[in-house]
């Protein structure tokens, strides 16, 4: 079975420990910038980079947490603890950004207040979607290699893999370049037509776009924290593995669950090949297992005999 990531994620870590560093260098350029200008934009993107900065310590917990050996307490081990924290920043994302920022856009509607020294906040706006860009490429080229081993897109796959900080770190920055944009727009009509009100549209405009990021973000993190199913093409090369055993006639039951990142439980009915007697068939399904397990990605196999009735399942079929 390949995923495309392993259980430990190679990139993972680096992933976000550059998105980390980004985060920190952006939010303290915004929040200077939106002392000196008063932009509500730029308020809004000061707790937007401050939130992701935030969020991504969580993920780096999600990377360390969820590599953990499985113990007694935790035979499948310790993987969903990536789903746990993922989701903790998830929710971050909604309350310390796109709460924050649509509050404060509002706000600045009902009492708009003058922007300045505009000079400076296109400064900040230019750095960070430098920054923003540099952290972006990492986790899209992650993403990407991922998405070819699956023959789809970087973007479909940072959105499906079960590797929840990719995933939180792709979505994270893709968001923050598009509310630089928005940002960079907000306060450029602000100072052409001197409305405050296209400044505090910017404002709410991130604040929805961080609210969409962190509902999609909590939802995926939620199918995998209940169990979510590999797509059919990994099911079907899982399937195809089986029936590679030599001692394994067919397949008739197949169920894959995913029980952290790049790693499944695999519970499966299998005929024998031959009508060797029970001990035998139980040492055969014993060995199949371990071969099985053998493999990063999978976590726990669990075989049991199929009965003579029940159909069998075929990887060339859907």
């Amino acid at each position: 079975m390949t995923e495309a990531e392993p259980p430990t994620v190679a990139g993972g870590s680096l992933t976000v420990l550059i998105a980390l560093g980004s985060n920190l260098l952006v939010a303290i350029a915004k929040t200077v910038a939106s002392v000196i200008t008063g932009s509500a934009s730029m308020v809004a993107e000061t707790a937007h980079s401050w939130a992701d900065f935030g969020n991504e310590i969580f993920l780096l917990i999600a990377d360390r947490r969820s590599t953990k050996a499985r113990d007694e307490p935790h035979p499948l081990g310790y993987g969903r603890e990536a789903y746990v924290w993922s989701m903790i920043a998830a929710f971050g994302i909604f309350t310390a950004g796109s709460i924050v920022s649509i509050s404060h856009g509002i706000q600045q509607l009902i009492a708009p207040e003058d922007a300045t020294n505009f000079g400076i906040a296109y400064l900040v706006l230019t750095v960070s979607f430098l920054l923003e860009s540099f952290s972006f490429a990492q986790a899209f080229r992650q993403a990407r290699r991922g998405g070819i081993d699956r023959g789809t897109s970087a973007g479909v796959y940072a959105l499906t893999s079960s590797n929840a900080t990719l995933r939180a770190v792709f979505a994270e920055d893709a968001a923050a370049l598009v509310g630089l944009l928005i940002a960079f727009l907000g306060i450029l009509l602000h100072q052409l037509t001197a409305l405050a009100v296209f400044d505090s549209i910017g404002s709410i405009l991130v604040g929805v776009l961080l609210g969409g990021v962190a509902v999609v973000l909590i939802d995926r993190n939620r199918r995998f924290l209940v169990g979510e199913m590999p797509d059919a093409r990994l099911r079907n090369e899982v399937l195809r593995r089986l029936l590679d055993q030599p001692e394994i006639d067919r397949v008739t039951y197949l169920h894959l669950e995913f029980v952290g990142p790049g790693r499944v439980f695999l519970v499966a009915s299998v005929d024998i090949v031959g009508d060797d007697t029970e001990t035998h068939v139980a040492y055969s399904l014993r060995r199949i297992e371990e071969t099985l397990t053998r493999s990063e990605h999978i976590q726990e196999a669990l075989l049991s005999l199929s009965t003579p009735d029940e159909a069998s399942l075929d990887p060339d079929r859907p």
